[in-house]
């Protein structure tokens, strides 16, 4: 086996825990974390990457952004929240501590964050994503 497949197993198992860690602790955001998993299973192991696909994990918190018809509100809401709350702390912690210029990145960061996910990443409604879904498989 190759270094660079083993180097992704690893990363794309890595990366699979701490997005499973996410879904129960509301800090983590999950969805970044399976999307490199998506990728490292991809780059190493076929069989991985198919059954990751089809874990309930994926199609919860994926299937819709990978396929790009894009998010509902509350997988959004469930990434943006978090991200959040976390940036909020440390934006908090720096301005204590009279830390102004990585303040300031940090809430640019956060500005862009909101604006990504309100304007770039499209809204579906749960129902259409339940036809879209509907409809691929009879097509299948």
């Amino acid at each position: 086996m190759k270094i660079k497949r083993v180097i992704f197993l690893i990363f794309g198992f890595l990366c699979l825990g701490v997005g499973c860690i996410g879904v129960v602790i509301p800090i983590l955001p999950t969805v970044p974390f399976f999307l490199v998993t998506v990728f490292c299973f991809a780059n190493s192991s076929q069989k991985l990457h198919d059954w990751f696909v089809g874990t309930k994990l994926y199609k919860k918190h994926l299937e819709s952004f990978v396929q790009k018809k894009g998010m509902t509100v509350q997988t959004k809401l469930g990434i943006i929240i978090p991200v959040t709350v976390v940036m909020g702390v440390g934006f908090f912690m720096m301005m204590r501590a009279g830390v102004l210029v990585p303040s300031i990145i940090l809430a640019i960061v956060w500005v862009c964050h909101i604006l990504y996910f309100a304007f770039g990443v499209k809204t579906i409604k749960d129902g259409a994503l339940t036809k879209a879904k509907a409809g691929s498989q009879g097509n299948a």
